[in-house]
């Protein structure tokens, strides 16, 4: 029987929560600007990737501006997921290089400035969603995570679910789950492959106004999606076929159903 979730968990105290910053000395930071100027939140390089005799993604060159709005489209197996996975330093490339905030994919300096949001996410078998949240948050220094868990919880409307096993949880509020553990650490790049499957109408919108906000706050945001409502939001799309570009330009240049239709 779940515990009494009131006298565990602090009150949501917003309807629309914010990733906590670290706090950055300014001459420090203007610093880190001009170091990084020429690689930005995402810089790909002759990026490749075989799976045997079939390659999944071309060399790919690719440079993404720290705050830029990112959306990702494709047919299935067009090479977005292996892009982002590579990104995410999740997946060794067969060849080139891609660098986040400066820093090689894959290293502890990388992997502090992102945050991945997996199509399928995984989790812990005897962890709580509550501990979850706090193991993701301490990890990363977020202050008065609890606040910062509770908020989000409420948002995406697992509230009274904080400290059940998303192990158990239905295909739906498992995105959801993962959407907190997302966005309750500071990040300054956002990589995300195909967050709105599974997820109803409420959580959809839900997930839009977190994506939304991060945006607002300054984060850089990589979205592969199928998802129509989010290609309208952002100021650039990439489209990739067969592991090549194909289009690179904003999202009114291009017709997207054609774009994610399969070969």
């Amino acid at each position: 029987m779940a515990s009494n979730q009131t006298s565990r968990h602090p009150k949501p105290a917003s309807r629309h929560p914010k990733p906590a910053s670290k706090a950055v000395d300014p001459e420090s930071k203007a610093t880190a600007k001009v170091e990084r100027i020429t690689t930005g939140a995402l810089a790909a390089n002759d990026l490749t990737k075989d799976y045997g005799d079939r390659p999944a993604l071309a060399p790919l060159t690719l440079h993404i501006p720290e705050g830029q709005r990112v959306a990702v489209v494709g047919h299935n197996g067009s090479g977005k997921t292996t892009f982002i996975r590579m990104a995410a330093g999740l997946l060794d490339p067969t060849g080139g290089t891609v660098h986040i905030m400066g820093h090689a994919s894959g290293t502890p300096a990388a992997r502090s400035a992102l945050a991945y949001l997996s199509d399928t996410p995984s989790f812990y078998d005897d962890l709580s969603l509550w501990e979850h949240l706090e193991f993701v948050a301490r990890l990363h220094g977020v202050d008065e995570w609890d606040q910062v868990a509770a908020d989000l919880l409420d948002h995406l409307g697992l509230y009274d679910r904080a400290d059940d096993l998303p192990n158990t949880f239905s295909r739906g509020l498992r995105q959801k789950a993962a959407i907190a553990l997302a966005f309750v650490r500071p990040f300054e790049l956002l990589l995300v492959d195909e967050p709105f499957v599974g997820l109803d109408a409420a959580g959809k919108i839900a997930l839009l106004e977190l994506l939304d906000q991060a945006a607002a706050d300054g984060a850089s945001l990589v979205v592969a999606t199928h998802e129509l409502t989010y290609v309208e939001r952002v100021s650039r799309l990439i489209a990739l076929r067969d592991g090549e570009i194909v289009h690179d330009g904003a999202p009114t240049d291009a017709n997207v159903a054609e774009l994610v239709a399969p070969n």
